[in-house]
């Protein structure tokens, strides 16, 4: 369980396909759970500031190619306070970026999303977007756009995103419990 809260940008060392290896300055153990880019991964490697995962064929078809930087969350431990939303690192689909314009001292970025995460998706509710959690701001029939403050600009990957790029997506995974309760034959 992640909260969406990124503790740092990491600089990925090597991608093969199969171990993915980042450079970073956050301590975890082996068997630990990290968030990259929203992709709950376990630490198979730990030293000297490198963090190496083991990645299955699964998570590549269904994520975006790992970029030069990722985003890295700590998995929540008891007892530590809750600053974003229950995020569980399970991507639900791969958006691309629509548009980002300056909005004040932030920025609004739109992002189009597959329809069946746009369908989960509510005006003020949460999303996570490359592993950072989100509050969305307005929705269309074929994305969503959510306001960027400075933080989050200069905090994560997010402050780099052009038009055209891909990004993980995660819905609230509590819309999804209250749409298999109304539905329980819906699989």
């Amino acid at each position: 369980m992640f909260t969406g809260i990124v503790r740092e940008r990491a600089r990925v060392a090597s991608f093969d396909g199969g171990r993915l290896v980042v450079e970073t300055g956050f301590d975890a153990g082996i068997g630990d759970s990290v968030a990259v880019d929203g992709i709950c991964l376990t630490v198979v490697k730990a030293d000297d500031g490198r963090l190496a995962f083991d990645v299955m064929r699964e998570t590549v078809a269904r994520t975006k190619p790992f970029g030069t930087e990722v985003n890295i969350e700590p998995s929540l431990r008891a007892g530590e306070p809750l600053g974003g939303h229950y995020v569980q690192g399970h991507v639900d689909g791969v958006g691309v970026v629509r548009s980002v314009e300056q909005e004040g001292e932030g920025k609004r970025a739109w992002f189009d999303a597959p329809a069946d995460v746009v369908r989960y998706l509510v005006e003020k509710g949460s999303v996570t977007v490359d592993g950072v959690s989100l509050t969305i701001a307005e929705l269309d029939a074929t994305g969503f756009a959510v306001a960027l403050v400075q933080h989050t600009l200069s905090a994560t990957t997010l402050g780099a995103i052009r038009p055209g790029d891909r990004v993980n997506l995660e819905t609230d995974v509590l819309a999804k419990y209250v749409e298999r309760l109304v539905h329980p034959d819906t699989i």
